[in-house]
C-alpha cells in the first residue's frame, strides 16, 4: 500500500456500528446544535440560566396552578356563600321599604354592596378575558352554590366585581372587592422571583467572567507560543485549581521545549566543533601518508569519533519513548559493585525501602550510569544511598572527588560543557552525560541537583516518582 493511498484511509471518516448510535436527547436537539454558541463563556450562561429558568417555571406553575388558583376559589366560594345568605335573607324576610336591614347588613358585616332592582333582564354575556381564573372560579362557585340565572362582569372596574342573580320577581345586584374573591398579591412573588433571578444572574455572570479569563490568558499564550512569539508579560496561572494546573502545565511544558530546543542547537554547534577537530587530525595524518603513516593515532581517531556519535545518539534518544516497567535497585547496585571492582574503586551502597521502582528501565539506568561513571572518574571512593517510600524516589552519589564549585553546579548540565579547559576527549567523554541524566529525570517527572559531600566531593542527588 502507497503513502498516499494509506493518506485516503486515514481521511475516510470511521464508521460507527449501528448498536452504537447516538443517543435519543442528543437525536432530538440535533437541528438546534448548529445555532448553538461555540464559546465557553456563552456556554457557561447557558448553564446557570437554563436550570434556573427551568426551576422558576415549575415553580411558577405550581404557585399558579395550585397555590393561586386553591386561594382564588376559596376567596370565591366564600364570597358566593355570603351573596347565597343574602338571598336566603332576602326570599325568608320580604320588605317592601327596599330591604333596608339586609344591605346594611351586607355593606356592615360582609363589606358587600347589594341592591335589589326591578326585575329586568340580565345583560348580555359580556366577553371572557383570555385568561381568569376569578371568572372560573366565581361561576363554578354560583352554579354550585346559588344555582340561578346570574351575570358576572370581572372585566370592567379593576377593583370591583359586579354579580348580577335573577331571583324571584326581582334582580340581586352585589358589588364586591376584587381582594375579596380573588388572590391579588401575585405580583409580589412574581417581581420577587424575578428580582431575585436578576441579582443571581449578575453575580453568575461576575464569577463566570473572573473564570473565563483565566482560560482565553491561557489560550492567548498557547497561541502566541504556537506562533513563536514571547509569552504575554501578565501571563500567570490564576483561576480555579484546574484551570491553574492547567497553567502551570503549560508554563513546564514551554520550558522543556525551549530547554530541548537550546539543547539541541548546543548539541549542532558541539557536533560541528568536534568533528572539526578530529577531521583536522585525519587531515594531518593524510598529509604525512608520503613519509609515514601512524595507524594507532588514525584509528585512535575513529574511536573518538565512534564515541562521539555515539554520545550524540544518546543524548537525542533521551527523551525517545519506553515503556514504564520496573527496575531492580538492588541487582543494579550489585553490578555497580563489580564495575567498581574492575575500575579500583571502594564503593559503599545503601538502600531503605523496596528495591523496586516503577520506572523506565532503560533511561533510568543510562542516568545512574552516567552519574556513578563520573563519579569513578574523580573519586577514589563511592557511596551511593538510595530511599524509595511514600511514592518517590531518592538516590545520592557522594564521592572524594575535587567537587564542583556552586557557581558552576548548573551550568554542568548544559551540553558539551566540561569542568577542564582542554576538551581531550579521552578524558572528558562527549560532555552530554550529565545533560543526559537530567534529560531522563525531568522526562520521569523528577530532577537532578548538585550538593556538597560529606566525602569532601560532590554530591548529586536524583529525585524521581516511582
Amino acid at each position: 500500500m502507497t503513502s498516499s493511498e494509506a493518506q485516503i484511509e486515514d481521511d475516510e471518516p470511521a464508521k460507527v456500528p449501528a448498536k452504537h448510535g447516538r443517543p435519543a436527547w442528543l437525536k432530538l436537539i440535533g437541528p438546534l446544535v448548529p445555532y448553538l454558541p461555540k464559546r465557553l463563556y456563552a456556554r457557561s450562561l447557558i448553564i446557570v440560566i437554563a436550570p434556573m429558568l427551568l426551576l422558576q417555571s415549575v415553580i411558577a406553575f405550581v404557585f399558579m396552578e395550585r397555590h393561586w388558583q386553591t386561594v382564588t376559589f376559596r376567596l370565591s366560594a366564600a364570597v358566593t356563600r355570603d351573596i347565597a345568605a343574602i338571598i336566603d335573607l332576602i326570599e325568608t324576610y320580604p320588605d317592601d321599604d327596599g330591604y333596608g336591614e339586609i344591605v346594611r347588613i351586607a355593606q356592615e358585616r360582609l363589606e358587600l354592596n347589594i341592591d335589589v332592582l326591578p326585575p329586568d333582564p340580565l345583560p348580555a354575556p359580556s366577553p371572557k378575558p383570555f385568561f381568569s381564573i376569578l371568572d372560573q372560579a366565581l361561576s363554578s362557585e354560583i352554579v354550585k352554590q346559588i344555582d340561578r340565572p346570574f351575570w358576572i362582569d370581572t372585566v370592567g372596574n379593576s377593583n370591583i366585581v359586579e354579580i348580577r342573580v335573577q331571583l324571584d320577581g326581582k334582580v340581586l345586584r352585589v358589588f364586591a372587592r376584587r381582594g375579596q374573591a380573588y388572590a391579588s398579591n401575585t405580583h409580589i412573588f412574581l417581581l420577587w422571583m424575578v428580582g431575585t433571578s436578576l441579582v443571581l444572574l449578575a453575580i453568575a455572570i461576575a464569577f463566570l467572567r473572573n473564570q473565563i479569563r483565566p482560560i482565553l490568558q491561557l489560550a492567548e499564550a498557547a497561541e502566541s507560543f504556537g506562533k513563536g512569539r514571547p509569552m504575554p508579560e501578565n501571563f500567570e496561572p490564576r483561576g480555579a485549581e484546574e484551570v491553574r494546573m492547567a497553567g502551570n502545565a503549560f508554563v513546564q511544558m514551554r520550558q522543556r521545549i525551549e530547554r530541548q530546543i537550546e539543547q539541541r542547537t548546543t548539541m549542532l554547534t558541539g557536533i560541528s566543533h568536534d568533528l572539526r577537530t578530529v577531521l583536522t587530525r585525519f587531515r594531518l595524518q593524510l598529509a604525512l601518508l608520503g613519509s609515514k603513516i601512524d595507524t594507532a593515532a588514525l584509528n585512535q581517531d575513529v574511536d573518538d569519533m565512534q564515541s562521539m556519535l555515539e554520545g550524540y545518539l544518546a543524548f537525542a534518544r533521551g527523551e525517545a519513548e519506553e515503556d514504564t516497567g520496573v527496575f531492580d535497585l538492588a541487582d543494579f547496585f550489585d553490578k555497580t559493585r563489580e564495575d567498581a571492582e574492575l575500575h579500583k574503586r571502594k564503593l559503599k551502597t545503601r538502600l531503605k525501602g523496596s528495591p523496586e521502582v516503577h520506572v523506565r528501565p532503560g533511561a533510568f539506568r543510562r542516568l545512574l550510569t552516567n552519574l556513578i561513571s563520573n563519579a569513578f572518574r574523580h573519586g577514589k571512593q563511592v557511596t551511593i544511598s538510595a530511599v524509595h517510600g511514600d511514592g518517590r524516589l531518592v538516590v545520592s552519589v557522594d564521592d572524594d572527588g575535587p567537587g564542583i564549585p556552586p557557581e558552576k553546579r548548573e551550568e554542568v548540565f548544559k551540553p558539551f560543557v566540561r569542568l577542564d579547559e582542554a576538551r581531550n576527549q579521552d578524558a572528558s567523554g562527549t560532555g552530554l552525560g550529565l545533560a543526559i541524566a537530567r534529560d531522563i529525570a525531568r522526562s520521569h517527572g523528577g530532577d537532578i541537583t548538585f550538593e556538597d559531600s560529606p566525602m569532601g566531593g560532590a554530591r548529586v542527588v536524583v529525585s524521581v516518582p516511582a
